[in-house]
This record gives structure tokens, C-alpha cells and sequence, in this order.
């Protein structure tokens, strides 16, 4: 009888261990990282986001924050996990397009070491100067006081290399502007500098900006969106204010580690996409002065492939060298 059991049970393991592999996807808890501090808007996006697509799915998904590096740690641990659909992340773009630029050497292949899954949002920059010291209220106008300056302007970064340099640098060198680039730690510092007349323009994140906008202390000249954005109607775009080439903001991704299953990814985008489609959460994210995006992951890879140049263009305007 015992012998007759032992080869029922060997006969039936084979039976066993592809039924355990092939078990759907999720049947435990996934991980979830995000490259930048608690708190800030790409952390509690990604925890709407993950509170909407864990309810699609039936279990939890689980933020974890690596932050530091300008994202690159939280990014290299998407990059260096286990390839099994229970490691996912939000990357920026700057990681991807921008920071290959500046680091001589980073700890992933951007290109190579990722599974792309979907966009995420949209975080348009905007052309901000203080009402107080800057008379211009057109981004034509601010151009003709700023050439009439014989000191030029100062204008207001995060830091070298940011989408916000980049897009200052770029703006000063196309319109022709002596501009001084100086840096902060981030807009809470920067807005102060603007307010007391030390900073002239910034080309900062719309988000910080938006309460100093409505009490009137600074004037809004232009965002980086293709359309005008939601919450500022009468504010043009760069393109309608003739700058095509600034219609290129900071944005945001998801992806895993490369080698991350196909039907996971698919999965994954499909159900990004339908929880990205609640008009409660897109008016909360546009509060917050973003603009979800929900893709395939081929249109992900296509808008990075389109942007590159872009953004090495940029770098190479704004002079900033690799560390």
C-alpha cells in the first residue's frame, strides 16, 4: 500500500510543478519603488495609482521609496530585481534621457534594462516672473525688457542639469538673452529668491508655482505642454509664444526590470490605463499640476525614442558636462 501511494505521488509531481508556475498573475503582494522622497507628488501619485490598480487585481501593491542619486538608486533597484512581475516602478525621464548625459557612469543601461509598461503623468514646467520686480506680462514682452537689461537676467534651477535649467538655458540662449543661471535647493527656495527681485524668470514645475500664480505675486508667461493648460486657460503655450522647441516638460513612467513577462506587462498597462480613466482621479492629479497618461508600452518606447535628441540637444545648449 505505502509503495503503491509513493509512485501515485511521483506520478502526479510532474502534473504539479507546471500547475505552480503557470499560477496568475498576482497571487502574492507586488512591489512597488519609487526614486524620490516621500511625500512628494511622484510618491503620492504612485500610491493613488497603486490603491486603484490593487483593487483591479485583488492584491496589494506595496510603494517602497529608494530614493537619492536624482532617482538613479530607486531606478537601478527596478532595473536589477527579479524579472517576475513582483518588482515595478515610476520612473522620471530624466533617468532615462537626460541623466545618461550628465553621469560618466551609471548603475543601469537605460535602454537595455528596463520592461516598459506605461506613461504616467505629465508635469508641465512654466514660465514664471515676479509681478513686483518684472513688468512683463507676455513672454514677447519679457523677452524685449530682458535684451534692454544691460546686467542681462538671472534665472532660477533645482540644480544643474534639471529639466528646469534646461529649459531656462534653452530659453535664454533661443531668444537670445544673457541669462545667469543660478541654483537652488528646489522652488521653496527659489520663489523667495523671485519675490525679492535677486531672480528674474524661472522655468520651474507648474505644481509649485500655482498658489503664488493665483494670489497674483507672479505672473505666468507660458507652460510646456502641447495645450494650454486646464487650470491656466489664458496662459499660452511656449509654441503659441513662439518657442516650439519648448513644448517638452518633466514626465513620468512606469516599467520593470527587463525580462519582466509580456502577458505581465500587458496586464499591467491594460489595467494602468482603465484606473488612469477616472475622471475623479484625473481632476485630483490636475490639482496637483499633472496630467496622467495612460499608453501601450509601445507608445512608451516610441516617445522615449522621439525625445532623446530632444533632450541631448537641450544639454548640449545649456552647457552643463558629466560629473
Amino acid at each position: 500500500m505505502i509503495h503503491r501511494r509513493t509512485l501515485l505521488a511521483a506520478a502526479a509531481a510532474p502534473l504539479a510543478a507546471p500547475a505552480l508556475a503557470q499560477a496568475p498573475w498576482p497571487n502574492r503582494p507586488v512591489r512597488v519603488i519609487v526614486g524620490f522622497p516621500p511625500g512628494g507628488s511622484l510618491d503620492v501619485m504612485t500610491r493613488l495609482a497603486c490603491e486603484q490598480v490593487q483593487q483591479r487585481l485583488g492584491q496589494p501593491f506595496v510603494v517602497e521609496t529608494r530614493s537619492g542619486a536624482s532617482g538613479n538608486i530607486g531606478a537601478e533597484a527596478i532595473a536589477r530585481a527579479t524579472p517576475d512581475g513582483y518588482t515595478i516602478g515610476t520612473v522620471s525621464m530624466h533617468n532615462l534621457l537626460i541623466n545618461p548625459l550628465l553621469f560618466r557612469r551609471l548603475p543601469y543601461d537605460p535602454e537595455r534594462d528596463f520592461a516598459w509598461i506605461s506613461a504616467m503623468w505629465d508635469l508641465p514646467n512654466v514660465a514664471v516672473v515676479p509681478a513686483q520686480h518684472v513688468p512683463a506680462r507676455t513672454l514677447a514682452e519679457f523677452v524685449t525688457w530682458a535684451k534692454a537689461r544691460p546686467q542681462g537676467v538671472s534665472y532660477g534651477s533645482s540644480g544643474v542639469g534639471t529639466t528646469i535649467h534646461l529649459s531656462g538655458a534653452y530659453l535664454m540662449a533661443q531668444a537670445g538673452i544673457p541669462g545667469e543661471h543660478v541654483t537652488f535647493r528646489g522652488a521653496a527656495q527659489t520663489i523667495p529668491a523671485m519675490l525679492s527681485g535677486d531672480i528674474q524668470v524661472a522655468v520651474d514645475n507648474l505644481a509649485s508655482y500655482v498658489p503664488v500664480i493665483q494670489e497674483g505675486r507672479m505672473r505666468a508667461l507660458a507652460v510646456t505642454t502641447p495645450q494650454r493648460w486646464p487650470g491656466l486657460p489664458d496662459v499660452p503655450t511656449f509654441a503659441e509664444a513662439g518657442f516650439a522647441g519648448l513644448s517638452y516638460g518633466p514626465w513620468h513612467l512606469w516599467a520593470g526590470p527587463a525580462g519582466t513577462p509580456r502577458a505581465v506587462v500587458d496586464r499591467l498597462s491594460q489595467e494602468i490605463r482603465a484606473a488612469f480613466s477616472d475622471p475623479a482621479l484625473q481632476q485630483r492629479a490636475i490639482g496637483m499640476g499633472a496630467r496622467l497618461l495612460g499608453t501601450t508600452p509601445e507608445q512608451l518606447a516610441e516617445r522615449l525614442t522621439r525625445e532623446r535628441p530632444i533632450w541631448t540637444e537641450m544639454v548640449r545648449i545649456s552647457g552643463a558636462q558629466p560629473e
